[in-house]
């Protein structure tokens, strides 16, 4: 007797989300969730607000980019449009700010792994009535395949410059060109890059995440060595049959979005440099490929930030949640030049005596003593990840104030 295939699940029917009536009601509720009257006010004067001795600097650029707001959006608009008792999940988290996450939680949008093993994935029965939300720093290719397979809606909010990533890297993997990609390996965006690269089964890719794994790799180009122990200093940042020597002749660079644009820009120049010194300036073309591939958006951030440092300030405050990428690029450039206390909201500031916040560097919690001044002129600058909501950086501003003994509800009147 013949065994039969199991039948392939129906195509779900395509839905609209941006319809008017849809996007309007969002708006309307993503306002209610987000907005800051206060930091628009702020931003209207100048960026500035000086109350009681305490002066507050925001950057020019910092909060939501277009990115996050699409992916919110989305977010928004598929309860809208798949009301329950229709089940929504979504692929680890839409973006990297708990709060914002939470909310997304509070639409009744349930978290799921953002590589579901196949247990989950028969635990869950995922049919053609459910959605899956794909995040905004995307998904591996493999994922999204296996997700699709199970004839479920998927509601896409990569972000485009995501996208504009993977595109080269596509290019890179069809021309036989190994992709370089600086970047954290471990990070959801890189991960779903690196699986672009390997899509159509001949392309290769190395993760470097900063400028001395750029320079190893640029001494192995030029001069060879031991590939084992290479191998084995970039043991998961690579993939599958990747071999240095055979695979370092040709690259091209590409980069996670969020990485700081002068030092993946330096990544570029150091390989290239060693290319030239390989193999010729005239024939480098042959070997090495880039392209701009930098995020707008994180650039802009970066920017503001790099201008409000050189304005004198006492201390900077970097609000976003902790796994955020772009947000911890900016707390690296606050701590190089002033106090810098990176936190993912206000409830950190417990006290003008006692504040907690993310040290990066060892990846925990730490907690500084006095770092407020209590007498006297203090000037903090604020500035906020792409991922964080206006309505965290006005908690932020009002905590200051009250830490000072000004009363908050005398802001918006100043």
């Amino acid at each position: 007797m013949a065994i039969e295939s199991p039948a392939t699940p129906p195509a779900p029917k395509r839905v609209n989300l941006r319809r008017p009536g849809v996007m309007e009601a969002v708006a309307a509720q993503v306002v209610a969730h987000y907005r800051s009257e206060l930091v628009e006010r702020i931003r209207a004067q100048g960026g500035q607000l000086s109350h009681g001795g305490l002066t507050i600097k925001l950057a020019k650029e910092f909060g939501f980019c277009y990115g996050v707001e699409r992916a919110i959006d989305l977010a928004y608009a598929a309860r809208r449009c798949f009301p329950a008792p229709a089940r929504i999940f979504l692929l680890g988290e839409i973006i990297h700010n708990p709060e914002v996450n939470d909310q997304i939680r509070n639409l009744g949008i349930v978290s799921i792994s953002p590589k579901p093993a196949d247990d989950e994935l028969a635990r869950l029965g995922l049919g053609p009535d459910d959605v899956v939300l794909i995040p905004a720093f995307g998904t591996e290719v493999a994922t999204r395949r296996r997700i699709e397979e199970q004839g479920c809606q998927t509601v896409d909010t990569t972000c485009g410059d995501v996208m504009s990533v993977w595109k080269r890297v596509r290019s890179y993997s069809k021309d036989g060109v190994t992709s370089i990609i600086h970047g954290k390996a471990r990070h959801e965006e890189t991960k779903a890059t690196t699986s672009q690269a390997t899509a159509y089964g001949t392309g290769h890719y190395l993760v470097v995440y900063d400028l001395v794994e750029t320079d190893e790799v640029c001494r192995y180009i030029e001069h060879g060595g031991d590939r084992v122990a290479f191998l084995e200093r970039f043991k998961g940042a690579y993939s599958p049959g990747f071999d240095p020597d055979l695979h370092l002749k040709s690259v091209g660079v590409a980069n996670q979005t969020t990485m700081l644009r002068g030092e993946t820009e330096e990544v570029q120049r150091r390989i290239r440099a060693a290319m030239e010194r390989c193999y010729g300036v005239e024939s480098v073309g042959e070997h090495f490929r880039v392209f701009d591939t930098i995020c707008g958006a994180t650039q802009d951030r970066q920017d503001a930030l790099q201008k409000l440092l050189k304005t004198p300030m006492d201390l900077l405050i970097v609000v976003g949640g902790y796994n955020s990428s772009n947000t911890s690029h900016l707390a690296e450039m606050g701590e190089k030049v002033l106090p810098t206390y990176f936190i993912k909201n206000a409830a950190k500031m417990e006290s003008a005596a006692h504040i907690e916040h993310w040290n990066q560097h060892i990846a925990e919690e730490v907690q500084t003593g006095n770092w407020l001044p209590l007498e006297g002129p203090v000037t903090v600058g604020i500035t906020a990840g792409a991922s964080c909501p206006n309505n965290l950086i006005e908690d932020t501003i009002r905590r200051l104030f009250e830490l000072r003994g000004i009363d908050a509800a005398a802001l918006l009147a100043t």
